[in-house]
């Protein structure tokens, strides 16, 4: 579920269950006879076909997605050893042919619903569970690890949120003077100097699968790679209240530098979220929405 920059077109290509079926009888015959259906998503790099009881087919929907498969088979296996929430374990990987032009994955279905669908019963104790898994991939040893795609700093997006906080505030979204002095206020925190850590990169709810109620599962790590620990810290912000952020803080443990620049990352990612696809798909814009509103009230609360 990466919010990418309004210059690329979310879909390019056209995904559908006699292509896929097509492909997995074509280089995974063992497969062919298994029943396959479409999983549906609010995400907006990749499309999921469950396929059999055990297994899913995930397809980048463009070009500029198909970087993730190789990334995900290389490093998914390294990172997932010891973390305390199950993550996608790749089977196979699809090569790009005449059907279809791209790379592609097999993985271990997983299950449960996504926890915008379905979230979790006990906030608290979901904030407790997925600050240790943040935690315990930070403790992985990032040595070749690929560059996350949020793991530098939070300014680099400066242009794309001041078009989101013009565009929004001229139309009462959005209140520019605060939401600008807000932004100011990130821009001018001090950089991260400290080694790279290992990132999930995306940790919104649609990525969060929850059974009976309960945290259970990780899913894409597209945009996995190592960087500044703050980008993860965007949860706080786009599934916790005040009360079990402090949960979530605590599980974490970042410093208070590091937490701040979290905020900011959550501020910038609601902001251009909301902006973006506020009318295209309105999950992602509703969780963008919750993010700068809960970011803006921290930052006007002094939290």
């Amino acid at each position: 579920m990466i919010v990418t920059p309004p210059s690329r077109a979310p879909e390019d290509l056209v995904i559908d269950e006699a292509l896929v079926a097509d492909l997995v009888a074509r280089q995974f015959p063992s497969w062919a006879h298994l029943s396959l259906s479409r999983v549906p998503s609010s995400g907006t790099d990749n499309a999921m076909f469950r396929l059999g009881a055990d297994l899913v087919v995930r397809l980048p929907r463009a070009a500029a997605a198909a970087h993730q498969v190789d990334k995900e088979q290389r490093w998914l296996p390294v990172v997932s050893a010891d973390l305390p929430l199950d993550v996608p374990t790749p089977l196979g990987v699809g090569t790009p042919s005449e059907p279809f032009p791209l790379p592609w994955s097999v993985y271990r279905w997983l299950e449960g619903q996504d926890a915008f669908v379905a979230p979790p019963v006990d906030l608290r104790e979901a904030a407790g569970s997925l600050g240790r898994f943040v935690s315990a991939l930070r403790r992985v040893d990032p040595t070749g690890g690929p560059p996350s795609f949020r793991g530098g700093p939070v300014r680099t997006r400066d242009d794309y949120v001041q078009d989101a906080i013009r565009d929004l505030g001229a139309d009462g979204t959005v209140d520019p003077h605060e939401t600008r002095d807000a932004w100011e206020a990130v821009l001018a925190l001090p950089q991260w100097d400290g080694p790279s850590v290992w990132l999930h990169g995306d940790l919104l709810p649609g990525n969060l699968l929850t059974v009976e109620g309960r945290l259970s599962a990780v899913i894409d790590f597209g945009g996995m790679g190592v960087g500044d620990p703050a980008c993860d810290l965007i949860p706080a912000w786009t599934m916790f209240t005040p009360e079990t952020r402090s949960v979530f803080a605590d599980a974490v443990g970042s410093d208070a530098d590091t937490w701040a620049r979290g905020r900011g990352w959550a501020l910038c990612f609601g902001l251009m979220s909301e902006h973006y696809y506020r009318h295209s798909n309105p999950v992602l814009a509703g969780i963008g929405r919750r993010a700068v509103l809960e970011a803006l009230d921290d930052l006007a609360a002094g939290t």
